[in-house]
C-alpha cells in the first residue's frame, strides 16, 4: 500500500522543508543533491575516472589561483613596508638636519 502523494500533500511537504532548512540552504542542498546524483550516474556508467580527474584539475587550478593571489598580496605588502621604511629614513634624516640647523642657530644667538 503506497500512499498517494497529491498536490496538497506535496505543498505541505515543501513548506515543512522550507521551515526546517530555510530559504538560503535549499539551493545549496539541491546543488549537492544534483552533484551527488550526477556522480552516481557517471560512476555507474563507468565515467567515474573522468569525474575524479575533472575534480582534481579544478582543485589544482583553485590552489594555483590562491597561491598567485597570496604571492601578489605578499609582494604588495612587502613593497608597502619598503616604501614606509624609506619614508621613515628620509624623515629621520631631514629631522636630523633640522635639529642640527636649529642647534647652529641657537649657538649663534
Amino acid at each position: 500500500m503506497i500512499p498517494n502523494i497529491g498536490g496538497p500533500e506535496l505543498i505541505i511537504l515543501l513548506v515543512i522543508v522550507l521551515l526546517l532548512f530555510g530559504a538560503k540552504r535549499i539551493p545549496e542542498l539541491a546543488k549537492g543533491l544534483g552533484t551527488g546524483m550526477r556522480e552516481f550516474k557517471s560512476s555507474s556508467s563507468g565515467k567515474y575516472d573522468e569525474v575524479e580527474s575533472d575534480k582534481e584539475n579544478k582543485d589544482e587550478k583553485k590552489t594555483d589561483e590562491k597561491d598567485e593571489d597570496f604571492d601578489s598580496a605578499k609582494a604588495k605588502l612587502d613593497d608597502d613596508e619598503r616604501r614606509k621604511s624609506e619614508a621613515r629614513s628620509e624623515s629621520d634624516s631631514s629631522d636630523g638636519e633640522k635639529s642640527s640647523t636649529e642647534a647652529r642657530q641657537e649657538q649663534r644667538s
